[in-house]
């Protein structure tokens, strides 16, 4: 594997990582302020998240790289409102999205086209992930503080279970 993919996919894995640790965080608190369904919501997302590292973790032992695990940043851990916690998983999720969009075109410039088939993948799940976050903020927008359009969108929220894709299963 081309050492400058290896580091840019390394880091990408610190990234996944980080990214289900964050949502980690944002379930507990959900769960402390008596959000479960919210808080089942992130924990769903963690698992998503755990499933893309495994993506990368994977993709970069099967073509010959080395792993290097690296030390994550501590996450929040209280938000000021449902909003503030879609809000700020909007910005993350956006992040994600740049990260992934500097890996594809690093995989041009080094004219690794392994690595840039992989990561398509990731392009159309941040399509989904950054659609996913703007639908529920929307929907917490038209709530705004109204307790009983909260309760709705908890139990909502509730219902949500991780599927792994079936193509992309490891």
């Amino acid at each position: 594997m081309n050492k400058v993919m290896e580091k840019a996919l390394n880091n990408q894995i610190a990234e996944e990582f980080y990214s289900a640790y964050l949502y980690l965080s944002m379930a507990a608190h959900c769960e402390n302020i008596g959000l479960k369904g919210f808080a089942n919501w992130l924990r769903v997302q963690n698992q998503e998240e755990m499933f893309h590292f495994t993506k990368f973790f994977n993709f970069v032992l099967t073509r010959g790289g080395s792993v290097k695990l690296q030390a994550i940043k501590e996450p929040p851990s209280s938000w000021k409102s449902p909003l503030d916690i879609f809000e700020q998983t909007l910005k993350h999720e956006e992040h994600i999205t740049s990260c992934i969009n500097k890996l594809v075109n690093q995989a041009r410039e080094e004219n690794d086209n392994a690595s840039f088939n992989f990561l398509q993948w990731f392009v159309g799940e941040q399509v989904e992930e950054e659609d996913n976050v703007n639908s529920l903020l929307a929907k917490l927008k038209l709530a705004k503080d109204n307790p009983a359009s909260l309760f709705m969108i908890d139990q909502e929220l509730a219902a949500r279970v991780f599927t792994p894709p079936a193509a992309a299963a490891e």
